[in-house]
């Protein structure tokens, strides 16, 4: 399946997203928006996980997304957003509006080029990009392990290849200069349930059919099962590590 199709397993749904999957920690919106801005956009916002931090960041928030159940979840929370169906590579916004872009575990679905040159298009002169990942712990064996059933060929964040939880990531980004990395480490408390659900709202659970969804799930089941600090857990400690990565167009 490409990389085209899984993406768009995500323009169906929009509660179970909204309920399962984990936030953003403030620390890392208080990075990427250090001081109050004019008008931050957060491109491929979904239900709003992050763009609910840029709220008290901004004098005018606006989410893009293409999915209509996923911005229905986020109007319902986040009335005063500014909420359009768009695309990065066709944000439904004037040239040069835009004192900071945000992309919260979005970015590798976009086709670069081409959502490069419109990131720029809508950003001020002055304006900078943030790219935000939540991801897997590398020092917690068991969410990793499950992360490499859910996601076996597909680079899905931007930590470098030796999973190294201390290095500072980087990503390329057409048309931008990266100026800064931030790591954060942060854990939380979730019941076995819900971890499992929250993987049926991956785009490879999403994508699959019955059969082989249940044969991941069975999968993900095997490594709780196994581990002896999941093993007969109702609920789990998950350590979670959310990278930003922050950039400047390049001149």
């Amino acid at each position: 399946m490409t990389d085209a199709e899984l993406a768009a397993t995500f323009l169906t749904i929009g509660e179970e997203y909204e309920r399962f999957r984990p936030g953003f920690p403030a620390e890392i919106a208080a990075a990427v928006a250090p001081s109050r801005v004019s008008s931050a956009l957060d491109l491929a916002a979904g239900t709003g996980k992050f763009t609910e931090q840029l709220v008290s960041r901004a004098d005018r928030v606006i989410a893009v997304d293409p999915s209509e159940p996923m911005l229905a979840e986020l109007r319902r929370k986040l009335p005063d957003v500014t909420a359009l169906i768009g695309t990065a590579e066709a944000i439904p916004l004037a040239d040069a509006g835009c004192d900071l872009v945000t992309v919260a575990q979005a970015y590798h679905w976009f086709d670069p080029e081409p959502a490069s040159r419109e990131i720029r298009r809508v950003l001020t002169a002055a304006g900078r990009l943030a790219l935000i990942w939540n991801g897997p712990d590398p020092r917690c064996t068991w969410d990793s392990d499950t992360y490499l059933i859910a996601h076996p060929h597909q680079d899905d964040e931007p930590a470098d290849a030796d999973h190294d939880a201390d290095a500072l990531p980087r990503r390329d980004v057409p048309g931008f200069t990266q100026v800064d990395s931030i790591r954060l480490s942060w854990s939380e408390r979730i019941t076995r349930a819900d971890y499992l659900n929250r993987w049926m709202t991956v785009s490879t659970f999403l994508a699959a059919d019955e059969q082989q969804r249940r044969e991941l799930v069975r999968r993900v089941e095997a490594v709780l099962d196994a581990h002896p600090d999941t093993r007969g857990r109702h609920t789990l400690h998950l350590p979670q590590v959310t990278d930003a990565l922050i950039y400047e167009p390049t001149v």
